[in-house]
């Protein structure tokens, strides 16, 4: 009998159209090979439409909606409010790109979303059903200071995934995963830095002192997550997919000519992925 497998997509708002490109081949390929599929923050957006199937949605999420002014606006930020309104997001995108919730229901994969609990600052490997899913993605998107309204989901507020746990590999193995791929949003040289204005988290995150903390010591975890990912238990394989040191795109990048290029990368690490995956079979 094959080990669970596991499929892990990792946010950074903009940079997700790395991996929304890596997705839309496996959809094209027909490649649903993972037992669990896990989504951080923007990754999780870029799973659920690859588990529905729906074949360039999130790219025109990202090279359309997201780089519309109703969605980032620093002008509105300097003036109070939020840098990104991911309630307009979120309403339009329900509204006009269909992210094939009948397909994920159907699918044999486990799907979770990655969120942090806004008062404990604790990670939650949530399974939306049907009718949570939209809410539940948005919750795992909705990143501290950036957007200023509460996103609720079953009694609780929550923030951004990533805050808790950017790359849940730990999660995955603790499920039973034992094959486990890691989809990134930053070339293998990358490791976190620490935030150089953190000493300003208590202030920013006064109703959130948890997540202040936690976001103070964010790198840290994170190259933990690295370490486990290049030395993973003997038990457990990790393969780990990132772009190229090419890659140029930014958290917020809007330059269309860059999120295009940074699509095809993906588009060309996934046809690499499936390639592997195929040949490890034989």
């Amino acid at each position: 009998m094959n080990s669970p497998s596991a499929l892990i997509i990792e946010g950074g708002a903009m940079r997700g159209i790395f991996s929304a490109g890596l997705l839309d081949v496996f959809i094209e390929k027909d490649f649903y090979p993972f037992d669990f599929c896990y989504g951080v923050s923007a990754g999780a957006s870029n799973a659920a439409a690859y588990l529905g199937g729906k074949v360039g949605r999130n790219y025109k999420v990202i090279t359309d909606y997201c780089r519309r002014p109703e969605f980032k606006s620093v002008r509105r930020f300097l003036m109070g409010g939020h840098l990104i309104d991911i309630d307009w997001l979120w309403d339009v995108t329900e509204r006009d790109l269909d992210i094939g919730l009948d397909a994920i229901a159907a699918k044999k994969t486990r799907f979770f979303v990655v969120m942090t609990e806004a008062d404990t600052a604790e990670a939650h490997y949530i399974e939306p059903t049907s009718e949570e899913l939209f809410q539940a993605i948005k919750c795992s998107a909705n990143m501290p200071i950036a957007f200023k309204n509460r996103v609720s989901f079953r009694g609780h507020d929550w923030l951004d995934g990533g805050v808790a746990d950017s790359l849940p590999v730990a999660e995955a193995y603790r499920q039973g995963a034992r094959k486990i791929v890691v989809v990134r949003s930053n070339p293998s040289t990358y490791r976190k830095q620490a935030y150089r204005l953190r000493a300003l988290f208590p202030y920013l995150l006064k109703q959130y002192p948890a997540v202040a903390r936690r976001l103070q010591q964010r790198h840290a975890e994170y190259n933990q997550a690295l370490d486990f990912i290049r030395n993973p238990p003997d038990d457990c394989e990790v393969v780990e997919v990132c772009p190229p040191e090419s890659f140029v795109a930014g958290q917020f990048t809007t330059d269309l000519d860059i999120l295009n290029d940074a699509y095809a990368m993906g588009r060309e690490e996934g046809d690499k992925l499936i390639t592997c995956w195929a040949e490890a079979l034989v």
